[in-house]
């Protein structure tokens, strides 16, 4: 598979330089990392959430989880983890499981750990099993503009 529509169209648009980082199937962040020989915490990684608002994406570095408790209190909303199924339909040009870190590419509200908001450069999933997007940091910030930050995970 190629680089998801979406993230293709949505980096074109900002004017964004990327490269492709080829590694062997994973299927976790975890081993994403290791095959693509990359640390984890400049891996950026997406967890969807939903609530009676909607769906919303928290954006955390891959070696991090998300503090769903302290996201619930911070932003008043009684956030729950979406369903497999629901992700497949909300990135239906994503492979299941490959969620890109950039919610505004297709239209979701988007939460930005702010673990991310000093890296020199940034690794994210392109749609597939198989490729890292990587760009500068302040090109991943450039694709988040807008987006909340805050404090959303922590590591283990």
């Amino acid at each position: 598979m190629a680089v998801a529509q979406t993230v293709e169209d949505y980096l074109a648009k900002h004017g964004i330089d990327y490269e492709l980082v080829l590694h062997p199937h994973t299927s976790s962040s975890h081993e994403t990392a290791e095959a693509a020989h990359v640390n984890e915490d400049h891996i950026a990684k997406a967890v969807i959430v939903k609530d009676t608002g909607g769906y919303a994406m928290v954006v955390v570095p891959a070696s991090n989880w998300v503090e769903i408790e302290h996201l619930r209190k911070e932003l008043k909303r009684d956030f729950h983890l979406a369903t497999e199924d629901e992700l497949a339909e909300l990135f239906s040009d994503c492979e299941a499981g490959a969620v890109p870190p950039l919610g505004p590419a297709y239209a979701i509200e988007t939460f930005l750990d702010q673990a991310l908001s000093s890296l020199a450069n940034v690794y994210f999933e392109a749609g597939d099993h198989e490729k890292l997007v990587h760009t500068s940091g302040e090109d991943f910030r450039t694709l988040l503009g807008g987006v909340r930050h805050g404090y959303y995970s922590h590591d283990d």
